[in-house]
């Protein structure tokens, strides 16, 4: 018997929005992996589950996890499914700080002084 998943909110995800609609995916999966609402070993939505309730395509959701995945973030096990890695927290909250850190470190437009 499979594991139940616990619905994940996430938000809309908007083409409108700063980001491709995976790398919102990604961010927002990073966020509740950090903040402790999707706990280590929690099953993931399938790739079609997610899709639908966010309204894109499985290609989408599908590039999100391999990221995800990529990152030590969360892991896949053929034919049980996708769940939130053992160090995923500390990874996701490690890969928060580092974007935090590389905002701040880039540089600012200096603003023109009127003539």
């Amino acid at each position: 018997m499979p594991p139940e998943h616990k619905k994940i909110i996430l938000g809309p995800i908007s083409p409108a929005a700063p980001g491709t609609l995976y790398e919102q995916i990604v961010d927002r999966l990073k966020r509740e992996v950090s903040e402790g609402r999707v706990k280590p070993g929690a099953a993931l939505p399938s790739f079609r589950a997610l899709a639908e309730e966010l309204l894109v395509s499985v290609i989408t959701v599908k590039r999100a996890y391999e990221e995800l995945e990529r990152e030590g973030i969360i892991y896949r096990r053929q034919g049980l499914g996708t769940f939130v890695a053992d160090h995923g927290y500390d990874r996701s909250r490690e890969a928060k700080l580092n974007t935090r850190r590389n905002c701040s470190m880039k540089p600012r437009a200096r603003r023109r002084k009127p003539a």
